[in-house]
């Protein structure tokens, strides 16, 4: 079978809707644009769905170098490059990364829609967050993401797991970067080094999965069961697995149908 890619997704503000992109750039800490902004609360923890469901309902367009965030019938935009000088050292898990505000605009408009005071925050340059990996033993340029700058998710292993609920859930629930076919369940935790388009990747690990996976990615309601039923199956360590993290190790471009090869 020849695996290709089905779908490209980027979340340019941690924790927001996703973008669906036809092509992306394939950058060392993530594909362009992924994750480089993110909400911090007082202390500059980052703030996700994890404890605020609802951020699931923002979504995210990139037009005419501008970010447009829209939550309900409100919308704010502003420039990729915009930023001030005030500094924020953000805390995503263990991680420092070096930050700035956005603007005080943007902060109070995010505060307005949830309700709670946070601020918007965008990296200070693509090495501002280095992340140890004890998988690899050795530092991973990284975006705000979680732990790695990629997910990748097989639609075998999302058919596998909806053959086993009362209801299907889509591929949103995982949040991934990139979607692509594969010819039996969880098969891409199996796999090395793969080269797409232009752009090679190296794979790391299974995800373990957290709550975020029982949130409705179209209305924000929590449903247990997705966790529930992977738990019967994807146990492994006390992590609950679905979909694997990669690193880029050569940049390049890749697009919605383009072919996997197996290095």
């Amino acid at each position: 079978m020849i695996h290709t890619v089905t779908d490209i997704i980027i979340y340019p503000v941690k924790g927001l809707g996703g973008i669906h992109l036809q092509e992306a750039r394939a950058l060392t800490s993530g594909f362009e644009f992924d994750r480089r902004w993110m909400l911090v609360d007082a202390d500059g923890k980052f703030v996700s769905q994890r404890t605020v469901p609802k951020m699931a309902l923002f979504s995210q367009k990139i037009e005419n170098d501008q970010l447009y965030i829209t939550f309900g019938e409100s919308t704010f935009n502003f420039p990729l490059s915009s930023g001030t000088d005030e500094r924020v050292d953000a805390k995503v898990w263990d991680d420092t990364a070096v930050t700035k505000i956005v603007s005080k605009e943007a902060s109070q408009w995010f505060s307005d829609q949830i309700n709670h005071s946070f601020r918007l925050v965008r990296m200070a340059d693509e090495n501002a967050r280095i992340h140890y990996s004890k998988t690899i033993m050795s530092d991973v340029s990284v975006s705000l993401a979680d732990g790695y700058p990629y997910l990748l998710t097989g639609e075998e292993s999302l058919r596998n797991l909806n053959i086993k609920m009362s209801s299907p859930v889509k591929m949103s629930r995982f949040r991934p970067n990139i979607v692509v076919t594969t010819s039996a369940a969880h098969e891409e935790d199996t796999w090395g080094q793969l080269s797409i388009g232009t752009a090679l990747f190296r794979n790391i690990k299974p995800c373990g999965r957290c709550n975020v996976i029982t949130i409705d990615q179209e209305n924000a309601n929590i449903h247990p069961e997705t966790l529930q039923v992977l738990t019967t199956y994807r146990k492994s360590n006390n992590n609950i697995l679905f979909g694997t993290n990669m690193t880029c190790i050569k940049e390049g471009h890749l697009s919605v149908g383009d072919p996997i090869n197996f290095l």
